[in-house]
């Protein structure tokens, strides 16, 4: 039997198909998959080149925009929120999910702004990085999520984001004959979502939805089809970080008929910004309902 695993990458630039597939292997399984698994990899629809070697992807938690006084990504919320919608492009019926965002990073900034212990006692160990940094990391991640669902469901892309997870999908079946397993994070799980609700005879054992916005009701009011579990899902496992920007709304067990099919997760992201795809991959709650499903024999 040959198991096959599908993943579909959320928002941004990210680095080349390999090496990016190879890092999303190594955090779900230790070691690289070789051709049991492959990336949905649709960051071409959108941008024109990969991020350089060994350039880090900004938004899996690490600092991407220079956190100094005046930086636009600082700027106050309310400022933020209306020059971001007046930006993108068609994009404003999500705009009440943008403020939503917008408002708990300046929150999530603040509250996790290092401060001295009691008293003479040390800082711990680990602290997260100063406020400017964090508020920088936070709105960058606001940013271009919403940028990338806008162009998604307004701006056009969206057949062809589909297209190349239809093919993944396609290139798995035809490949393998044992268990099947796709994986979504971020905008990757909304992609995935319809291309599975679109098809009811395309098999899957388990759906992994990882900091996915499917849950917030200015992204299902823009979803093509009726909420529902794909009928040809097995299996649905929702995890979210409670500080993820991205899902902000963290069930979807209510929201996709028939009720009680999909398992909601809340998990501990350890990533700077509580959405990295890594941080989410790695947690337990997440790598063994996965290796339980591809080590089926039938």
């Amino acid at each position: 039997m040959r198991p096959r695993i599908v993943y579909v990458h959320g928002g941004g630039p990210k680095a080349r198909r390999e090496l990016l597939t190879s890092q999303w292997d190594k955090a779900l399984f230790g070691h690289d998959m070789g051709e049991a698994s492959q990336m949905a990899y649709w960051a071409p629809v959108r941008y024109g080149s990969p991020l350089p070697d060994p350039h880090p992807d900004p938004l899996e938690g690490l600092p991407g925009a220079v956190a100094e006084e005046g930086h636009p990504l600082l700027e106050d919320p309310a400022h933020f929120v209306s020059r971001t919608l007046a930006d993108a492009d068609g994009a404003a019926p999500l705009g009440g999910w943008l403020r939503d965002m917008t408002y708990l990073a300046e929150a999530l900034a603040l509250a996790e702004e290092p401060r001295p212990g009691p008293g003479e006692e040390p800082l711990p160990r680990s602290v997260p990085r100063p406020r400017p940094a964090r508020t920088a990391l936070f709105r960058l991640l606001v940013r271009q999520t919403f940028e990338d669902v806008g162009a998604y469901f307004f701006g056009g892309a969206g057949p062809a984001m589909r297209q190349v997870a239809e093919e993944a999908l396609d290139e798995a079946a035809a490949t393998g004959d044992g268990p099947v397993v796709v994986v979504g994070h971020g905008l990757g799980s909304v992609v995935a979502y319809e291309v599975l609700a679109a098809a009811p005879d395309r098999r899957v054992d388990l759906f992994v939805t990882l900091g996915s916005p499917l849950a917030v009701p200015a992204v299902q009011e823009c979803l093509a089809g009726p909420r529902a579990v794909p009928s040809g899902t097995a299996l649905w496992l929702n995890a979210s970080d409670a500080r993820d920007l991205v899902a902000l709304d963290h069930t979807l067990r209510p929201e996709y008929a028939p009720p009680g099919r999909i398992t909601d997760l809340l998990v501990g992201n350890g990533s700077e910004n509580h959405h990295g795809a890594a941080a989410y991959l790695s947690s337990p709650l997440v790598r063994e309902p996965v290796r339980r499903v591809l080590r089926r024999t039938g």
